[in-house]
């Protein structure tokens, strides 16, 4: 997965280096600019919104097309799969990025999960329309941010840190003003939620649904139930999409064996991984690659 460093270099052609104090970064972006999310050859290991303030985008996130319109924000959780597909002539828009590993460290970050999770569970899509009300807020918000981030102040990073925090209470205000009302109701969005936030750490290790349902102190057919109502797909197609994209970034990127990369993702064998790959992706790991 990319970590924030690594994506400012890549969509923003900016190179934060080793400081580890830049945790979060806000950019202006256009169609152009837009366009470079798609180097990335992996997941993203930071939370990420975008807000729409003019035309349109369409992007395919984690195999579905999404088209984002004025006034819309889209949310960006770790290890979801996410490109570029078209957009206006005319699209602009504020992209803010933040790092997972801080982002869990703050006070608010019960906030943040849910912000960033809820409309998957509400809709099976991470994108809101935001009401004009709150739309110029959370705009100026990022903009305090982008202002901030590079700034000489002693206590930059407690600034940053801060406004991040306000920018996702008040994108927890608005969501709790104008979204529509859990049609799952709350305990079954936060076990989604639980699911979502586990995934990503354990699915190399973890690939039966008793693990995360053993983690949740729910049943395998209470947690196969959730997942199922709120999103239309098992537990197991979002265990095995996590384990295609760490595959695919594998022979994408590095010059590992096919029979390595099988050890490492903790196939029995490098057929049994040829043949979980093929299925997913209709061709086998050797020719993906000769292809890449």
């Amino acid at each position: 997965m990319y970590n924030l460093n690594d994506i400012v270099h890549l969509v923003a052609g900016t190179d934060l280096g080793k400081d580890d104090l830049y945790e979060i970064y806000c950019i202006e972006t256009n169609l152009e600019n837009t366009f470079l999310t798609n180097n990335m050859q992996d997941t993203m290991a930071a939370y990420s919104y975008t807000l729409v303030e003019q035309g349109w985008l369409k992007v395919l996130y984690n195999g579905r097309e999404l088209t984002l319109k004025d006034g819309d924000i889209y949310l960006y959780s770790p290890g979801f799969q996410i490109s570029i597909v078209s957009g206006s002539e005319d699209y602009r828009g504020i992209c803010l990025i933040a790092d997972e590993a801080m982002t869990f460290e703050i006070p608010a970050v019960r906030d943040i999960i849910r912000t960033s999770y809820l409309p998957i569970a509400e809709w099976g899509e991470p994108v809101i329309h935001v009401p004009e009300s709150h739309r110029s807020r959370l705009a100026t918000r990022m903009r305090e941010i982008t202002e901030n981030q590079f700034s000489s102040h002693r206590f930059r990073i407690e600034v940053l840190r801060n406004l991040y925090t306000i920018f996702l209470l008040d994108m927890s205000d608005m969501q709790e003003r104008y979204v529509v009302s859990n049609h799952h109701g709350g305990r079954t969005t936060e076990l989604f939620i639980g699911f979502m936030r586990l995934l990503p750490v354990h699915f190399l290790e973890h690939r039966d649904i008793g693990f995360y349902a053993s983690e949740l102190c729910i049943t395998t057919t209470h947690l196969s139930r959730i997942v199922r109502q709120i999103t239309g797909r098992t537990v197991m197609d979002y265990i095995n999409q996590m384990l295609l994209m760490e595959a695919l970034w594998l022979l994408q990127t590095t010059h590992m064996p096919i029979a390595s990369i099988a050890d490492r993702l903790h196939f029995a064998d490098q057929a049994s991984f040829s043949k979980f790959f093929t299925r997913l992706k209709g061709q086998s790991p050797k020719t993906y690659r000769k292809s890449r």
